[in-house]
């Protein structure tokens, strides 16, 4: 066979396996509103820079007439791209292939990609759109899983990892996401449970839609396991590279660093009326972010999710930084499992990649109640802390009104490491609220009053005047400064730069002991 000849074979072939599962497959992926494997990789990635690695990769099974199928690409597509011109390794399942299905050198594939990426230093984007493991293939198919979590597992921290539901991700498959850093999910197209629902209801009775079980909408607002709700997959593509624009490529480097177009030393005199009178009254958190970051731009992490305290990315001085701030407007602000959870776990990813943590602290306690204390806000409440405190990152903290007891320390005090811990003039530093406060120490004279009601306000008002203020903690040192609110984007901006150079050790231990 001549040079050319060989050549038109290896286009043959290749033009075969870029068909997938066939015409008619490809053709149901499209009517169930689903892109191909090789669609979504072009429609995520840079144009034209998608480098397939082992297209020719073939299964090896030859059980339940396995022998007799060819499965092209063995049902993933594996290789290397770059998103606005930094690379990144990426795998997408084939759901036109065999459902999917993942088997022993499927798994192959896509842990010799996630070897390449930490080698290199790269992110890992997974498309995950699979019916399972590839039962034909038993333990083989259980052992690619297996291989695939253990990467996961040393990959954490080491480099960003993406998972993207965009079809089924169903048994042990769900666990390669969950170990991952970020998760996206689609509406009507991802669908993500252990076990489902005709297993559910023959196991329990219960009576439950895939949707309602493991839609995007549940995980991303009920469970906690998705971070992030498309209504499209274009939408969910242009989502993870805004996410990318964050992110460094891998632990050793810093994010990349924009040029800024707002003024660092912008005043926002809105700010300063932000706060309500009332101390009891709501505002929306969001705003104030808003209004400090640069151009307005903060990228929420979970929105839907424990709503009570919000974590995103944004930029201050075109550097990228991680926020956390607790949500007045929902539940007060208390911290509560949830809330304990999502916080916690964003402030180590931010530690783990050098992002500096940005915290705005609004909070009355951790919530009350004995759902709260039976399911565990002891130990959930600890993982923020832990957190925190492990954290080397620079950590810059704005009090902006309550901060009240085991919470205050909790939110990134002075006392777990913060950097620099800034007030506003209506920050409440104290061990508990003024109205709790005034009921204990002030017992006896409020029940030997006269007229206890109005004792009670009175001691309260004393309690607030004496207590319920940043200057007492400002006289201890616990807050660095007290500052105007229109001037805390330059403020926080001055205090990055100042920590820009910051290093700090830790006790050497091969791991610590997280409340998990």
């Amino acid at each position: 066979m001549s040079a050319h000849n060989k050549i038109t074979t290896m286009q043959e072939r290749k033009l075969a396996i870029r068909n997938g599962g066939g015409p008619e497959k490809i053709n149901k992926q499209h009517e169930s509103g689903k892109l191909t494997a090789r669609e979504r990789i072009d429609r995520l990635v840079d144009k034209g820079s998608f480098v397939e690695v082992d297209a020719f990769v073939e299964h090896r099974s030859v059980e339940f007439g396995m022998d007799k199928r060819k499965m092209p690409a063995d049902g993933v597509v594996t290789g290397y791209a770059t998103i606005d011109g930094r690379p990144v390794y990426i795998y997408s399942q084939d759901f036109t292939v065999m459902g999917g299905s993942l088997g022993e050198m499927h798994a192959k594939k896509i842990t010799k990609i996630m070897d390449m990426a930490m080698k290199t230093g790269c992110p890992i984007i997974g498309i995950n759109d699979s019916g399972g493991a590839r039962i034909q293939e038993g333990i083989d198919a259980l052992s690619g899983y297996g291989e695939i979590f253990f990467r996961n597992t040393l990959a954490s921290g080491v480099v960003p990892q993406i998972s993207v539901i965009l079809g089924p991700c169903a048994g042990g498959a769900v666990y390669s996401p969950a170990l991952t850093d970020f998760v996206f999910m689609v509406d009507n197209i991802s669908k993500m449970f252990i076990t489902g629902p005709q297993v559910i209801e023959a196991a329990t009775g219960e009576k439950v839609t895939a949707d309602e079980l493991g839609g995007s909408l549940a995980h991303n607002k009920l469970s906690g396991v998705a971070h992030f709700n498309a209504s499209t997959e274009d939408e969910c593509f242009n989502s993870i590279r805004k996410l990318l624009s964050f992110l460094p490529s891998n632990n050793l480097e810093d994010p990349p660093l924009y040029d800024c177009q707002d003024d660092l030393n912008r005043l926002v005199p809105e700010l300063n009326n932000i706060i309500p009178d009332n101390a009891n009254k709501a505002y929306d958190v969001k705003e104030v972010i808003r209004l400090v970051v640069d151009n307005g731009d903060f990228f929420e992490v979970q929105p839907l999710y424990a709503t009570n305290i919000v974590v995103g990315f944004a930029r201050l001085g075109g550097r990228a930084v991680g926020i956390v701030a607790n949500q007045p407007n929902q539940l007060a602000g208390c911290l509560d499992i949830n809330a304990s959870d999502k916080a916690a776990r964003f402030v180590r990813f931010c530690d783990a990649f050098n992002i500096p943590l940005i915290t705005f602290t609004d909070v009355p306690g951790y919530l009350p109640g004995v759902e709260q204390e039976h399911g565990g806000i002891i130990r959930h409440g600890a993982k923020l802390l832990y957190a925190y405190s492990e954290a080397t990152v620079p950590k810059i903290n704005v009090i902006l009104r309550k901060a009240y007891g085991g919470a205050y320390i909790a939110m990134s005090s002075k006392h777990l490491g913060a950097d620099i811990v800034m007030a506003w003039p209506t920050a409440e530093i104290a061990v508990m609220g003024p109205e709790g406060a005034a009921n204990i120490i002030f017992k006896k004279d409020i029940e030997n009053s006269d007229n206890p009601i109005e004792t009670r306000q009175q001691k309260i008002d004393e309690y607030r005047e004496r207590f319920a203020n940043p200057y007492v903690a400002a006289a201890r040192g616990y807050v660095d400064d007290i500052i105007e609110p229109e001037a805390t984007r330059p403020r926080l901006i001055s205090a990055l730069q100042m920590s820009e150079s910051k290093r700090e050790n830790r006790p050497p231990k091969k791991h610590g002991n997280l409340p998990v």
